[in-house]
């Protein structure tokens, strides 16, 4: 026997970024209008989605499979923070100061 809809799509809730938040996101960073493509949208998206993680595998110290998911992002967002640093400098330390990625 399945689980019952609304329950469904509470879990789903919970495992992802809302619609909203990743617009807000996108908004934040885009560079003009309908830009979901530059390095500094594409690395905050994956900002946003590894802090989400992280706070589900605090709950679930044992979900290796999110855990390998997480780390699989994590090195994502180095590849393109690799990128846009040989790229344009500037816009790579604007980036990790908005989004708060170095001390």
């Amino acid at each position: 026997m399945s689980a019952p809809k609304s329950f469904e799509i509470k879990e789903l809730e919970k495992m992802s970024v809302s619609p909203a938040r990743k617009l807000q996101t996108i908004e934040s960073h885009q560079k003009h209008q309908g830009d979901t493509g530059s390095p500094e949208v594409q690395i905050a998206l994956w900002t946003e989605r590894i802090q989400h993680l992280t706070t589900h595998l605090e709950v679930h110290a044992k979900d290796h499979h999110s855990r390998r998911g997480l780390l699989r992002m994590v090195g994502n967002r180095r590849s393109l923070l690799d990128y846009l640093k040989r790229k344009d400098f500037d816009r790579y330390k604007a980036l990790i100061e908005s989004l708060g990625l170095r001390k």
